[in-house]
């Protein structure tokens, strides 16, 4: 099947989104379509669209969707990012900082490079590995690399692409191709953090998680999915509404009751991901007023469906926001 759709000008762009209901003023929505694209803007008018009696999603909008009630939709998601982002932040610095510290404590500051040091990165049985390199090399790929160097050539690349002082500094002072780890994990992309995070042993992940009180497992789950939301903020996606494919685990019911309080959070919406940013910043930095950054900007769009966001109606008064 071939894709034939044409190029629109910002013009034609205007009048399809009106023919099919949209009700906005076309020189409005044409500079609105300067600045945001069509496609990202038409993903906040999907909500919006007529279902025919089959269920199937439609082209036209139902009546009375309005350009203003979209893009107070848009710019509360936008706002919404960037309270996620600095959550996030705080909570990945942290995250790095306790794993390296218990890492360097255990195996000092050069221990990662040994590979015995990261023993869950995945090791491939003899004969595995001769047929993937037999194969890679009849590709003209060379050897196939373990997952461990495949990471520490990675760490490696992003220590040669900084400009950070304190990694110039170092190379000059000490003429060392790999800095300490408590100075290279400041370099890290959230990937390779995240392959840092299950690679190292797992006594190394319980200290740290004892650090927030969290069981191993909990902490390495949220972790993962904090990098996911982080990454979608990032990017600047959707993600009021968004259906996040990495969950965080819940707290067992035994030693963590709140969590099961009902009603809950859907376990793959931003509702969840909120509440997890909220509870861990809870650990990270108790005097934040994140919470009441975040309900303001609620209180600005009150007309936010909180049920497409995984809210309950009475979310603000559930016992893990009280």
């Amino acid at each position: 099947m071939n894709y034939t759709k044409p190029a629109l000008t910002l013009e034609q762009q205007a009048d399809q989104l009106i023919s099919r209901g949209l009700t906005a003023d076309t020189q409005q929505l044409i500079g609105r379509l300067k600045v945001v694209n069509y496609y990202r803007l038409t993903g906040y008018l999907h909500p919006f669209r007529v279902r025919d009696a089959a269920g199937r999603v439609t082209d036209a909008f139902v009546p009375g969707t309005t350009l203003d009630t979209v893009w107070r939709r848009y710019n509360f998601d936008r706002r919404l990012r960037i309270i996620l982002l600095d959550a996030v932040e705080r909570i990945e610095v942290a995250v790095r900082t306790r794993i390296v510290y218990h890492f360097v404590q255990a195996h000092g500051p050069f221990g990662y490079l040994q590979a015995r040091n990261l023993p869950r990165f995945r090791k491939r049985s003899f004969w595995d590995r001769l047929w993937r390199n037999f194969r890679s090399l009849t590709r003209c790929k060379g050897l196939e690399r373990s997952e461990y160097r495949h990471w520490l050539t990675k760490l490696l690349n992003e220590k040669n692409r900084a400009s950070e002082p304190f990694v110039k500094h170092f190379s000059s002072a000490y003429g060392d191709e790999h800095l300490p780890l408590w100075m290279a994990c400041e370099l890290m992309s959230c990937e390779t953090a995240l392959q840092m995070a299950y690679g190292v042993d797992t006594e190394i992940i319980r200290m740290a998680a004892a650090d927030f009180g969290f069981p191993d497992q909990q902490l390495l789950s949220w972790t993962k999915a904090i990098f996911a939301l982080r990454n979608a903020c990032a990017h600047h996606a959707r993600v009021w509404n968004r259906s996040f494919g990495v969950k965080p685990s819940v707290p067992g019911k035994n030693k963590n009751p709140k969590w099961h309080t009902h009603p809950g959070f859907a376990p793959d919406r931003a509702g969840l991901m909120m509440t997890v940013c909220h509870f861990w910043l809870g650990k990270v930095s108790p005097t934040t007023k994140w919470k009441q950054r975040l309900f303001a900007l609620f209180d600005e769009y009150p007309e936010i469906p909180l049920r497409e966001m995984g809210l309950p109606a009475d979310w603000r008064s559930h016992p893990l926001w009280i």
